[in-house]
């Protein structure tokens, strides 16, 4: 399976489809943000939960190149089956990439932040829906609670990370390979101070070539716990167990940012959202088995915090 750090910071090139179903309706929020909406026809006035994916160019299913497991098809639908409205968007950089404008070096995190704002604010316009929940997956989560800031009516962090990103990339390297561990952190520290970094072990090429330092820079200016303590509104934060990417001690250092928050920790629950049984085998092949369901818990879990 691809480490957190190749999930975190490569752009590939991508190739998808979009299909609608469950009478589900593909609509242009902006100019960079294409998605999908689901609306329940059981109430006037349903509440919508927005989801924004996690890193790479994740789709609005939550599917890349090499990658497809639809775990975000697979939530949106089971939270509109619970009379929840849904809308799931692809991040710019998808559409980017179909269109061939993908310039790696122009990508800030602060866009991401943008798209998510620009999809609170359509909807807040629109007057459709009782109250609006943001739910972000991964690097979807620090997106998602900057976004809901003075804008939504409550937060749902699903794996996310609870450090800045340079100190959870140090500590993934400090399990995966140690001996790169100190080079990366002086790396860090270098763009840091100086903008720019170096003097980086070839191993480490892909954190750190230079087209993705400036992403690098403008997403180490936000710290996860600073910003969660942002929140007036409600808040719950999910991890799972199985979770080979962000660790559960990363969802404790956000509840610790927020202890108002509702904490929920599933046991057998991976980074996508599936039931794992087995080993890290399982676990690996689950990223690209599309047609395995996601763990009926996190629903559970999620639907009860929104309806309640």
């Amino acid at each position: 399976m691809k480490s957190l750090v190749i999930l975190f910071l490569l752009f590939p090139c991508i190739l998808f489809s979009q299909t609608t179903d469950k009478n589900g309706k593909d609509i242009s929020v902006s100019p960079m943000v294409d998605g999908t909406i689901l609306v329940p026809s059981t109430t006037e006035k349903p509440p919508l939960a927005i989801l924004i994916g996690g890193s790479g160019p994740i789709d609005r299913n939550g599917n890349q190149q090499m990658m497809k497991n639809n775990s975000l098809k697979f939530l949106a639908e089971a939270l509109y089956d619970n009379d929840i409205a849904v809308f799931r968007y692809d991040k710019r950089i998808v559409k980017q990439i179909k269109d061939r404008t993908l310039n790696e070096e122009s990508i800030h995190f602060d866009d991401f932040i943008k798209d998510a704002i620009d999809v609170i604010e359509y909807f807040k316009r629109s007057k459709a829906f009782s109250k609006i929940y943001v739910i972000g997956h991964s690097q979807g989560s620090l997106v998602g609670m900057i976004a809901a800031q003075n804008r939504a009516d409550g937060f749902i962090s699903l794996a996310g990370a609870g450090q800045e990103i340079d100190d959870v990339i140090v500590d993934q390297l400090e399990k995966q390979a140690p001996g790169l561990k100190d080079n990366a952190r002086e790396s860090f520290d270098d763009m840091r101070a100086n903008g720019v970094a170096v003097n980086y072990n070839p191993g480490l090429a892909s954190i750190f070539r230079p087209q993705i330092q400036p992403f690098l820079i403008t997403w180490m200016n936000y710290n996860p716990q600073t910003e969660i303590a942002k929140l007036t509104i409600p808040v719950l934060i999910i991890n799972g167990e199985k979770d080979l990417q962000v660790q559960v001690s990363e969802a404790e250092k956000l509840k610790e940012a927020n202890p108002n928050a509702q904490f929920e920790i599933i046991p057998s629950m991976n980074h996508i959202l599936k039931e794992i049984e087995g080993d890290g085998i399982e676990n690996s092949k689950s990223y690209n088995e599309p047609s395995r369901p996601i763990i009926p818990k996190v629903v559970e879990v999620i639907s009860t915090f929104i309806l309640q």
